[in-house]
Protein backbone atom coordinates (compact mmCIF):
# COMPACT_ATOMS: atom_id res chain seq x y z
CA UNK A 1 0.00 0.00 0.00
CA UNK A 2 1.11 3.75 -0.39
CA UNK A 3 2.73 5.55 2.67
CA UNK A 4 0.07 6.91 5.12
CA UNK A 5 -0.58 10.58 5.56
CA UNK A 6 2.08 12.20 8.31
CA UNK A 7 3.33 15.18 8.87
CA UNK A 8 5.27 16.63 6.11
CA UNK A 9 8.06 17.31 8.03
CA UNK A 10 8.88 14.00 9.15
CA UNK A 11 8.55 12.86 5.25
CA UNK A 12 10.79 15.20 4.14
CA UNK A 13 13.37 14.69 6.64
CA UNK A 14 13.29 10.46 5.32
CA UNK A 15 12.75 11.26 1.69
CA UNK A 16 14.50 14.23 0.89
CA UNK A 17 11.54 15.34 -1.29
CA UNK A 18 9.83 18.59 0.68
CA UNK A 19 11.55 20.78 -1.14
CA UNK A 20 11.20 19.41 -5.18
CA UNK A 21 7.55 18.76 -4.66
CA UNK A 22 6.64 22.17 -3.73
CA UNK A 23 8.45 23.15 -6.82
CA UNK A 24 5.97 21.06 -8.82
CA UNK A 25 3.28 21.52 -6.89
CA UNK A 26 -0.24 22.72 -8.42
CA UNK A 27 -3.54 24.54 -7.06
CA UNK A 28 -6.91 22.50 -7.90
CA UNK A 29 -9.40 24.44 -10.26
CA UNK A 30 -10.24 27.77 -8.87
CA UNK A 31 -14.05 26.71 -8.47
CA UNK A 32 -13.00 23.81 -6.78
CA UNK A 33 -14.55 25.02 -3.60
CA UNK A 34 -17.92 25.16 -4.95
CA UNK A 35 -17.82 21.84 -6.07
CA UNK A 36 -16.33 20.71 -2.46
CA UNK A 37 -19.34 22.60 -0.87
CA UNK A 38 -21.85 21.22 -2.86
CA UNK A 39 -20.76 17.23 -2.25
CA UNK A 40 -20.83 18.76 1.93
CA UNK A 41 -24.44 20.20 1.54
CA UNK A 42 -25.24 16.72 0.05
CA UNK A 43 -23.85 15.05 3.09
CA UNK A 44 -25.47 17.73 5.89
CA UNK A 45 -28.56 18.28 4.01
CA UNK A 46 -30.73 16.35 6.46
CA UNK A 47 -29.58 18.02 9.59
CA UNK A 48 -29.65 21.12 8.14
CA UNK A 49 -33.57 20.94 7.36
CA UNK A 50 -33.72 19.61 10.73
CA UNK A 51 -32.39 22.26 12.16
CA UNK A 52 -34.77 24.46 10.21
CA UNK A 53 -37.83 22.17 11.29
CA UNK A 54 -37.18 21.90 14.76
CA UNK A 55 -35.52 25.15 15.65
CA UNK A 56 -39.06 26.94 14.25
CA UNK A 57 -40.60 25.01 16.92
CA UNK A 58 -38.27 26.15 20.07
CA UNK A 59 -37.33 29.26 18.98
CA UNK A 60 -39.88 31.98 18.80
CA UNK A 61 -37.58 35.04 17.88
CA UNK A 62 -37.56 34.31 14.60
CA UNK A 63 -34.10 33.71 14.61
CA UNK A 64 -34.13 29.77 13.71
CA UNK A 65 -33.87 30.71 9.75
CA UNK A 66 -30.89 32.12 10.27
CA UNK A 67 -29.31 29.01 11.84
CA UNK A 68 -29.16 26.79 8.64
CA UNK A 69 -27.26 29.48 6.67
CA UNK A 70 -24.72 30.17 9.50
CA UNK A 71 -24.23 26.12 8.85
CA UNK A 72 -23.78 26.60 4.73
CA UNK A 73 -21.76 29.73 5.36
CA UNK A 74 -19.66 27.49 7.79
CA UNK A 75 -19.06 24.72 5.20
CA UNK A 76 -17.95 26.97 2.19
CA UNK A 77 -15.55 28.27 4.53
CA UNK A 78 -14.08 25.26 5.04
CA UNK A 79 -14.52 24.56 1.29
CA UNK A 80 -12.49 27.72 0.42
CA UNK A 81 -10.08 26.72 2.86
CA UNK A 82 -9.27 23.67 1.37
CA UNK A 83 -9.30 24.79 -1.99
CA UNK A 84 -5.86 27.25 -0.50
CA UNK A 85 -4.18 24.49 1.35
CA UNK A 86 -4.28 21.34 -1.17
CA UNK A 87 -1.41 21.08 -3.64
CA UNK A 88 -0.58 17.83 -5.46
CA UNK A 89 2.61 17.84 -7.74
CA UNK A 90 4.61 15.09 -9.85
CA UNK A 91 8.14 13.85 -8.35
CA UNK A 92 9.68 11.42 -10.60
CA UNK A 93 7.64 8.14 -10.90
CA UNK A 94 5.34 9.73 -7.96
CA UNK A 95 2.48 11.65 -6.90
CA UNK A 96 3.03 13.90 -4.34
CA UNK A 97 -0.19 15.52 -2.51
CA UNK A 98 -0.26 18.34 0.19
CA UNK A 99 -2.79 19.61 2.69
CA UNK A 100 -3.62 21.48 5.88
CA UNK A 101 -1.92 23.89 7.34
CA UNK A 102 -2.77 23.69 11.07
CA UNK A 103 -2.11 19.64 10.62
CA UNK A 104 0.16 19.08 7.66
CA UNK A 105 0.40 16.04 5.66
CA UNK A 106 1.93 15.24 2.82
CA UNK A 107 0.94 11.92 1.07
CA UNK A 108 3.10 10.46 -1.01
CA UNK A 109 1.68 7.75 -3.82
CA UNK A 110 3.67 5.63 -6.20
CA UNK A 111 2.34 5.62 -10.06
CA UNK A 112 2.81 2.06 -9.68
CA UNK A 113 0.69 1.17 -6.64
CA UNK A 114 -2.49 3.20 -8.40
CA UNK A 115 -4.19 0.55 -9.78
CA UNK A 116 -7.62 2.56 -10.79
CA UNK A 117 -7.67 6.06 -12.07
CA UNK A 118 -11.62 7.64 -12.19
CA UNK A 119 -12.52 10.74 -14.09
CA UNK A 120 -16.12 11.89 -13.17
CA UNK A 121 -17.92 14.78 -14.62
CA UNK A 122 -21.24 15.52 -13.19
CA UNK A 123 -23.60 18.16 -15.67
CA UNK A 124 -22.28 20.84 -13.43
CA UNK A 125 -18.74 19.33 -13.98
CA UNK A 126 -19.08 19.48 -18.18
CA UNK A 127 -20.62 23.33 -17.38
CA UNK A 128 -17.61 24.47 -16.05
CA UNK A 129 -15.40 22.06 -17.89
CA UNK A 130 -13.78 19.98 -14.96
CA UNK A 131 -13.33 16.87 -13.96
CA UNK A 132 -13.46 15.31 -10.50
CA UNK A 133 -10.22 12.51 -10.23
CA UNK A 134 -9.93 9.45 -7.96
CA UNK A 135 -7.17 7.42 -7.88
CA UNK A 136 -7.38 4.03 -6.25
CA UNK A 137 -5.01 0.94 -5.07
CA UNK A 138 -5.82 -2.14 -4.09
CA UNK A 139 -7.40 -3.13 -0.87
CA UNK A 140 -7.32 0.28 -0.10
CA UNK A 141 -11.33 1.34 1.82
CA UNK A 142 -10.38 4.94 0.48
CA UNK A 143 -9.21 6.45 -2.32
CA UNK A 144 -5.56 6.64 -2.68
CA UNK A 145 -6.11 10.31 -3.66
CA UNK A 146 -9.37 12.34 -4.47
CA UNK A 147 -9.50 16.01 -6.21
CA UNK A 148 -11.99 18.01 -6.46
CA UNK A 149 -11.87 19.54 -8.77
CA UNK A 150 -9.34 19.69 -11.99
CA UNK A 151 -9.42 20.68 -15.25
CA UNK A 152 -10.48 18.41 -18.04
CA UNK A 153 -7.08 18.52 -19.44
CA UNK A 154 -5.35 18.77 -16.39
CA UNK A 155 -7.27 15.20 -15.62
CA UNK A 156 -6.81 13.49 -18.49
CA UNK A 157 -3.17 13.98 -18.28
CA UNK A 158 -3.07 13.09 -15.08
CA UNK A 159 -4.65 9.65 -16.09
CA UNK A 160 -1.99 9.50 -18.75
CA UNK A 161 0.72 10.34 -16.96
CA UNK A 162 -0.43 7.56 -14.50
CA UNK A 163 -0.61 5.02 -17.21
CA UNK A 164 2.89 5.42 -18.88
CA UNK A 165 4.91 5.73 -15.31
CA UNK A 166 2.86 3.25 -13.67
CA UNK A 167 3.46 0.56 -16.47
CA UNK A 168 6.49 -1.62 -16.83
CA UNK A 169 9.33 -0.37 -18.94
CA UNK A 170 8.02 -2.94 -21.77
CA UNK A 171 4.40 -2.03 -21.49
CA UNK A 172 5.37 1.83 -20.78
CA UNK A 173 7.46 2.02 -24.30
CA UNK A 174 4.44 0.21 -26.05
CA UNK A 175 2.05 2.58 -24.32
CA UNK A 176 4.75 5.35 -25.53
CA UNK A 177 4.35 4.70 -29.34
CA UNK A 178 0.78 3.72 -29.51
CA UNK A 179 -0.63 7.36 -29.39
CA UNK A 180 -4.49 6.79 -30.41
CA UNK A 181 -6.06 4.01 -28.33
CA UNK A 182 -7.75 1.03 -29.78
CA UNK A 183 -12.00 1.00 -30.11
CA UNK A 184 -12.73 -2.58 -28.81
CA UNK A 185 -16.30 -2.17 -28.17
CA UNK A 186 -19.09 1.01 -28.59
CA UNK A 187 -22.28 0.81 -27.86
CA UNK A 188 -24.93 2.61 -30.31
CA UNK A 189 -28.27 4.02 -28.73
CA UNK A 190 -29.88 1.14 -29.89
CA UNK A 191 -27.71 -1.54 -27.92
CA UNK A 192 -28.11 0.67 -25.04
CA UNK A 193 -32.24 0.76 -25.33
CA UNK A 194 -31.64 -3.15 -25.84
CA UNK A 195 -29.78 -2.95 -22.55
CA UNK A 196 -32.91 -1.19 -20.84
CA UNK A 197 -35.53 -3.38 -22.37
CA UNK A 198 -33.11 -6.62 -20.75
CA UNK A 199 -32.05 -5.23 -17.49
CA UNK A 200 -34.64 -4.05 -14.31
CA UNK A 201 -33.24 -1.02 -13.64
CA UNK A 202 -36.98 0.43 -13.55
CA UNK A 203 -37.43 -1.40 -10.21
CA UNK A 204 -34.61 0.92 -8.62
CA UNK A 205 -36.29 4.06 -9.73
CA UNK A 206 -39.92 2.66 -8.23
CA UNK A 207 -38.09 1.67 -5.68
CA UNK A 208 -36.53 4.85 -4.64
CA UNK A 209 -39.79 6.28 -5.38
CA UNK A 210 -41.71 4.58 -2.74
CA UNK A 211 -38.93 4.89 -0.42
CA UNK A 212 -38.66 8.76 -0.25
CA UNK A 213 -42.65 8.94 -0.16
CA UNK A 214 -42.74 6.81 2.84
CA UNK A 215 -40.14 9.09 4.35
CA UNK A 216 -42.01 12.17 3.15
CA UNK A 217 -45.74 10.52 4.59
CA UNK A 218 -46.34 7.49 6.13
CA UNK A 219 -49.60 6.94 5.24
CA UNK A 220 -49.39 8.81 1.91
CA UNK A 221 -49.15 5.61 0.07
CA UNK A 222 -51.55 3.40 1.96
CA UNK A 223 -53.88 6.77 1.24
CA UNK A 224 -53.23 6.56 -2.23
CA UNK A 225 -53.72 2.90 -2.73
CA UNK A 226 -56.95 3.19 -0.92
CA UNK A 227 -58.80 5.76 -2.64
CA UNK A 228 -57.64 3.73 -5.94
CA UNK A 229 -59.46 0.80 -4.20
CA UNK A 230 -62.49 3.22 -4.11
CA UNK A 231 -62.10 4.44 -6.91
CA UNK A 232 -61.95 1.17 -9.33
CA UNK A 233 -64.31 -1.28 -7.34
CA UNK A 234 -66.75 1.27 -6.36
CA UNK A 235 -67.13 1.98 -9.99
CA UNK A 236 -66.86 -1.53 -10.92
CA UNK A 237 -69.93 -2.20 -8.45
CA UNK A 238 -71.74 0.08 -10.32
CA UNK A 239 -71.13 -1.38 -13.07
CA UNK A 240 -71.70 -4.62 -12.15
CA UNK A 241 -68.67 -5.98 -14.28
CA UNK A 242 -68.30 -9.65 -15.14
CA UNK A 243 -65.28 -11.85 -14.21
CA UNK A 244 -63.56 -11.48 -17.58
CA UNK A 245 -64.16 -7.33 -17.45
CA UNK A 246 -62.52 -7.68 -13.70
CA UNK A 247 -59.57 -10.18 -15.80
CA UNK A 248 -59.18 -7.43 -18.60
CA UNK A 249 -58.94 -4.50 -15.92
CA UNK A 250 -56.41 -6.67 -14.16
CA UNK A 251 -54.47 -7.57 -17.29
CA UNK A 252 -54.15 -4.25 -18.87
CA UNK A 253 -53.13 -2.91 -15.31
CA UNK A 254 -50.07 -5.52 -15.07
CA UNK A 255 -48.85 -4.69 -19.16
CA UNK A 256 -49.17 -0.94 -17.83
CA UNK A 257 -47.01 -1.04 -14.77
CA UNK A 258 -44.67 -3.48 -17.45
CA UNK A 259 -44.51 -0.65 -19.69
CA UNK A 260 -43.91 1.56 -16.78
CA UNK A 261 -40.82 -0.38 -15.70
CA UNK A 262 -39.51 -0.93 -19.21
CA UNK A 263 -39.54 2.82 -20.20
CA UNK A 264 -38.08 3.71 -16.61
CA UNK A 265 -35.04 0.85 -17.36
CA UNK A 266 -34.19 2.68 -20.90
CA UNK A 267 -34.51 6.26 -19.51
CA UNK A 268 -32.18 5.01 -16.71
CA UNK A 269 -29.55 3.22 -19.03
CA UNK A 270 -29.65 5.75 -21.24
CA UNK A 271 -28.47 8.08 -18.80
CA UNK A 272 -25.63 5.97 -17.47
CA UNK A 273 -24.31 3.71 -20.53
CA UNK A 274 -24.86 6.50 -23.47
CA UNK A 275 -21.72 6.64 -25.71
CA UNK A 276 -20.54 3.61 -23.88
CA UNK A 277 -16.89 3.57 -25.36
CA UNK A 278 -14.00 1.11 -24.32
CA UNK A 279 -11.01 1.34 -25.65
CA UNK A 280 -7.31 -0.03 -24.75
CA UNK A 281 -3.55 1.79 -25.24
CA UNK A 282 -0.98 -0.26 -24.31
CA UNK A 283 -1.91 -2.70 -21.10
CA UNK A 284 -4.75 0.12 -20.24
CA UNK A 285 -8.49 -0.61 -20.71
CA UNK A 286 -10.51 2.79 -20.58
CA UNK A 287 -14.33 3.13 -20.37
CA UNK A 288 -16.39 6.26 -20.76
CA UNK A 289 -20.22 6.26 -20.66
CA UNK A 290 -22.80 8.35 -19.55
CA UNK A 291 -25.31 10.71 -21.29
CA UNK A 292 -25.98 13.82 -18.64
CA UNK A 293 -22.94 12.95 -16.19
CA UNK A 294 -19.93 11.56 -17.72
CA UNK A 295 -18.04 9.02 -15.86
CA UNK A 296 -14.53 7.95 -17.43
CA UNK A 297 -12.49 4.81 -15.56
CA UNK A 298 -8.88 3.04 -16.49
CA UNK A 299 -7.20 0.15 -15.47
CA UNK A 300 -4.33 -1.70 -16.06
CA UNK A 301 -5.49 -5.52 -17.65
CA UNK A 302 -3.36 -6.99 -15.08
CA UNK A 303 -5.14 -5.81 -12.04
CA UNK A 304 -8.35 -7.80 -13.75
CA UNK A 305 -8.61 -10.92 -11.10
CA UNK A 306 -11.73 -12.87 -12.43
CA UNK A 307 -14.30 -12.28 -15.40
CA UNK A 308 -18.48 -12.86 -15.19
CA UNK A 309 -20.30 -13.82 -18.41
CA UNK A 310 -24.23 -12.86 -17.61
CA UNK A 311 -26.98 -14.33 -19.81
CA UNK A 312 -30.52 -13.89 -18.31
CA UNK A 313 -33.97 -14.97 -20.07
CA UNK A 314 -34.02 -11.92 -22.32
CA UNK A 315 -30.74 -11.71 -23.21
CA UNK A 316 -31.20 -15.03 -24.54
CA UNK A 317 -34.44 -13.29 -25.99
CA UNK A 318 -32.50 -10.42 -27.55
CA UNK A 319 -29.22 -12.72 -28.10
CA UNK A 320 -27.69 -10.75 -25.93
CA UNK A 321 -24.86 -11.33 -23.16
CA UNK A 322 -23.22 -8.86 -20.44
CA UNK A 323 -19.33 -8.70 -19.08
CA UNK A 324 -18.14 -8.08 -16.39
CA UNK A 325 -14.24 -8.01 -14.43
CA UNK A 326 -13.63 -7.74 -10.96
CA UNK A 327 -10.46 -5.25 -10.63
CA UNK A 328 -7.87 -5.50 -7.34
CA UNK A 329 -9.65 -2.55 -5.97
CA UNK A 330 -11.85 -2.81 -2.51
CA UNK A 331 -15.69 -2.29 -3.03
CA UNK A 332 -16.43 1.52 -3.11
CA UNK A 333 -20.21 2.45 -2.46
CA UNK A 334 -20.34 4.46 -5.58
CA UNK A 335 -20.02 1.74 -8.24
CA UNK A 336 -19.78 3.90 -11.01
CA UNK A 337 -16.53 5.03 -10.52
CA UNK A 338 -15.03 1.35 -10.79
CA UNK A 339 -13.96 -0.09 -13.86
CA UNK A 340 -16.33 -3.30 -13.85
CA UNK A 341 -19.02 -3.36 -17.06
CA UNK A 342 -16.48 -3.82 -20.08
CA UNK A 343 -19.38 -4.92 -22.19
CA UNK A 344 -22.92 -4.57 -20.54
CA UNK A 345 -24.55 -5.73 -23.83
CA UNK A 346 -22.94 -7.85 -26.73
CA UNK A 347 -23.48 -10.33 -28.79
CA UNK A 348 -21.78 -13.49 -27.45
CA UNK A 349 -19.72 -14.12 -30.62
CA UNK A 350 -18.99 -10.31 -29.45
CA UNK A 351 -17.98 -11.39 -25.62
CA UNK A 352 -15.96 -14.28 -26.81
CA UNK A 353 -14.15 -12.13 -28.90
CA UNK A 354 -13.25 -9.70 -26.46
CA UNK A 355 -12.26 -12.14 -23.57
CA UNK A 356 -10.08 -14.05 -26.31
CA UNK A 357 -8.14 -10.69 -26.80
CA UNK A 358 -7.91 -9.91 -23.61
CA UNK A 359 -7.10 -13.35 -22.60
CA UNK A 360 -5.23 -14.75 -25.58
CA UNK A 361 -3.44 -17.57 -23.26
CA UNK A 362 -6.91 -18.49 -21.70
CA UNK A 363 -7.90 -20.61 -24.39
CA UNK A 364 -11.51 -19.44 -24.25
CA UNK A 365 -14.12 -20.09 -26.02
CA UNK A 366 -12.51 -23.71 -26.75
CA UNK A 367 -12.53 -24.56 -23.03
CA UNK A 368 -13.19 -28.73 -22.19
CA UNK A 369 -16.11 -28.56 -19.51
CA UNK A 370 -16.17 -31.09 -17.12
CA UNK A 371 -19.90 -32.03 -16.33
CA UNK A 372 -21.37 -33.13 -12.51
CA UNK A 373 -22.54 -36.48 -12.49
CA UNK A 374 -26.09 -37.02 -13.09
CA UNK A 375 -27.11 -37.48 -9.50
CA UNK A 376 -26.04 -33.91 -8.36
CA UNK A 377 -29.29 -32.73 -8.57
CA UNK A 378 -30.16 -34.39 -5.38
CA UNK A 379 -27.45 -31.47 -4.05
CA UNK A 380 -29.83 -28.90 -5.15
CA UNK A 381 -33.41 -29.97 -4.64
CA UNK A 382 -32.79 -31.40 -1.04
CA UNK A 383 -31.97 -28.12 1.03
CA UNK A 384 -35.43 -26.60 0.23
CA UNK A 385 -37.24 -29.91 0.21
CA UNK A 386 -38.45 -29.58 3.89
CA UNK A 387 -40.37 -26.13 3.40
CA UNK A 388 -43.44 -26.90 1.29
CA UNK A 389 -44.36 -29.95 3.69
CA UNK A 390 -43.83 -27.83 6.53
CA UNK A 391 -45.55 -25.32 5.18
CA UNK A 392 -48.54 -27.15 3.58
CA UNK A 393 -48.95 -28.39 7.02
CA UNK A 394 -49.05 -24.82 8.93
CA UNK A 395 -51.91 -23.63 6.21
CA UNK A 396 -53.55 -26.78 6.77
CA UNK A 397 -55.18 -26.08 10.23
CA UNK A 398 -56.47 -22.89 8.52
CA UNK A 399 -57.67 -23.31 4.86
CA UNK A 400 -57.85 -27.03 4.93
CA UNK A 401 -57.22 -29.28 2.17
CA UNK A 402 -56.38 -26.27 -0.34
CA UNK A 403 -53.21 -25.63 1.61
CA UNK A 404 -51.72 -29.29 -0.04
CA UNK A 405 -51.47 -26.98 -3.31
CA UNK A 406 -48.51 -25.92 -1.91
CA UNK A 407 -46.72 -29.65 -2.54
CA UNK A 408 -46.77 -28.53 -5.75
CA UNK A 409 -43.51 -26.88 -5.39
CA UNK A 410 -41.87 -30.15 -5.01
CA UNK A 411 -42.04 -31.16 -8.58
CA UNK A 412 -41.29 -27.65 -10.13
CA UNK A 413 -38.01 -27.61 -7.67
CA UNK A 414 -36.89 -31.12 -8.26
CA UNK A 415 -37.63 -29.89 -12.17
CA UNK A 416 -35.93 -26.46 -11.61
CA UNK A 417 -32.88 -28.72 -9.69
CA UNK A 418 -32.30 -30.94 -12.74
CA UNK A 419 -32.37 -28.01 -15.42
CA UNK A 420 -29.54 -26.57 -12.82
CA UNK A 421 -27.23 -29.79 -12.00
CA UNK A 422 -27.34 -29.80 -16.25
CA UNK A 423 -25.60 -26.93 -16.44
CA UNK A 424 -23.32 -26.55 -13.71
CA UNK A 425 -19.74 -27.93 -15.17
CA UNK A 426 -16.40 -26.73 -14.53
CA UNK A 427 -13.41 -26.23 -16.85
CA UNK A 428 -9.06 -26.19 -16.29
CA UNK A 429 -7.43 -25.09 -18.75
CA UNK A 430 -3.13 -24.57 -18.58
CA UNK A 431 -3.60 -20.83 -17.65
CA UNK A 432 -7.62 -20.61 -16.65
CA UNK A 433 -10.11 -22.34 -13.99
CA UNK A 434 -13.53 -21.90 -15.55
CA UNK A 435 -17.39 -22.55 -13.67
CA UNK A 436 -20.13 -22.35 -15.28
CA UNK A 437 -23.66 -22.35 -13.54
CA UNK A 438 -27.45 -21.58 -13.67
CA UNK A 439 -30.77 -22.41 -15.67
CA UNK A 440 -32.88 -19.72 -16.02
CA UNK A 441 -30.37 -17.40 -15.53
CA UNK A 442 -27.01 -18.14 -16.33
CA UNK A 443 -23.50 -17.17 -15.72
CA UNK A 444 -19.87 -18.12 -16.43
CA UNK A 445 -17.15 -16.90 -13.88
CA UNK A 446 -13.60 -17.70 -14.86
CA UNK A 447 -9.79 -16.63 -13.67
CA UNK A 448 -6.50 -16.97 -14.40
CA UNK A 449 -4.65 -19.34 -12.15
CA UNK A 450 -1.61 -16.26 -11.41
CA UNK A 451 -4.74 -14.85 -9.82
CA UNK A 452 -6.04 -17.64 -7.11
CA UNK A 453 -5.05 -16.55 -3.97
CA UNK A 454 -6.19 -18.99 -2.13
CA UNK A 455 -8.44 -22.64 -2.38
CA UNK A 456 -10.77 -24.30 0.26
CA UNK A 457 -11.78 -27.61 0.79
CA UNK A 458 -15.79 -27.44 1.88
CA UNK A 459 -17.63 -30.21 3.01
CA UNK A 460 -20.94 -29.23 4.83
CA UNK A 461 -23.01 -32.35 6.86
CA UNK A 462 -24.95 -33.09 3.73
CA UNK A 463 -21.88 -33.08 2.23
CA UNK A 464 -20.56 -35.63 4.33
CA UNK A 465 -23.52 -37.78 3.80
CA UNK A 466 -23.82 -37.68 -0.04
CA UNK A 467 -19.93 -37.96 -0.44
CA UNK A 468 -19.38 -34.76 -2.38
CA UNK A 469 -17.35 -31.59 -1.34
CA UNK A 470 -17.19 -27.91 -3.21
CA UNK A 471 -14.16 -26.23 -3.71
CA UNK A 472 -13.64 -22.38 -3.12
CA UNK A 473 -11.16 -20.47 -5.28
CA UNK A 474 -10.48 -16.65 -4.52
CA UNK A 475 -8.95 -14.08 -5.83
CA UNK A 476 -8.34 -10.56 -4.95
CA UNK A 477 -11.11 -7.52 -5.14
CA UNK A 478 -14.01 -10.06 -5.72
CA UNK A 479 -17.38 -8.05 -6.09
CA UNK A 480 -19.70 -8.31 -3.75
CA UNK A 481 -22.22 -8.54 -6.90
CA UNK A 482 -20.36 -11.27 -8.60
CA UNK A 483 -21.05 -15.23 -7.97
CA UNK A 484 -18.88 -16.83 -6.32
CA UNK A 485 -15.83 -18.66 -7.88
CA UNK A 486 -16.51 -22.17 -6.96
CA UNK A 487 -16.77 -25.53 -8.25
CA UNK A 488 -19.90 -27.21 -6.39
CA UNK A 489 -21.07 -30.95 -5.55
CA UNK A 490 -17.76 -32.43 -6.70
CA UNK A 491 -17.67 -36.68 -5.72
CA UNK A 492 -14.66 -37.41 -2.91
CA UNK A 493 -12.15 -38.66 -4.67
CA UNK A 494 -12.64 -35.83 -7.81
CA UNK A 495 -12.90 -33.42 -5.24
CA UNK A 496 -9.51 -34.28 -3.55
CA UNK A 497 -7.43 -35.02 -7.12
CA UNK A 498 -8.15 -31.28 -8.03
CA UNK A 499 -7.82 -29.78 -5.19
CA UNK A 500 -4.11 -31.06 -5.20
CA UNK A 501 -3.59 -30.10 -9.13
CA UNK A 502 -4.70 -26.66 -8.33
CA UNK A 503 -2.72 -26.61 -5.11
CA UNK A 504 0.56 -27.74 -7.01
CA UNK A 505 -0.02 -25.69 -9.55
CA UNK A 506 -0.24 -22.71 -7.71
CA UNK A 507 2.82 -23.54 -5.52
CA UNK A 508 4.94 -23.24 -8.76
CA UNK A 509 3.36 -19.56 -9.93
CA UNK A 510 4.15 -16.68 -9.23
CA UNK A 511 0.90 -14.53 -8.26
CA UNK A 512 0.25 -11.50 -10.42
CA UNK A 513 -2.14 -9.13 -8.89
Amino acid sequence: MTDPAVPDDTIAADTGIKASAADAERRLHPMSWLFVLVAQLKQFIVPLVALLVFGQRADNNGMHELWPLVGVAVLALLSVWQYFTYRYGVLGDRLVVRSGVLHRSLRVIPFARIHNVAVQQSLLHRIFNVAEVRLESAGGQKPEAEMRVLRLDDALALETLVRRRGATPASASAAQAVDAPDVLLELPPAEVIRLGLISNRGLIVVGAAFAGLSQFSPRLLPNLFERWGEALFGYADARAFSIGEYALAGTSLAVALVLLLRALSVALALLQYFGFRLTEQGRRLTVERGLLARWRTSASRRRIQAWTLREGVLHRLFKRRGLEVDTAVAEQPDQQRSLREVAPIATPERCDALIAHLLPQGGWPSLEWQALPPAAWWRLFLPGAWLPPLLAAVLAWRFGAWALLVLLWLPWSAFKARQHARRIAYALGDELVAVREGWWSRHWRFAELDKLQSLDLVRSPVDRRCGTATLWLDTAGAGALAPPLRIRFLPDADAEALYRRLATELARRRLRW
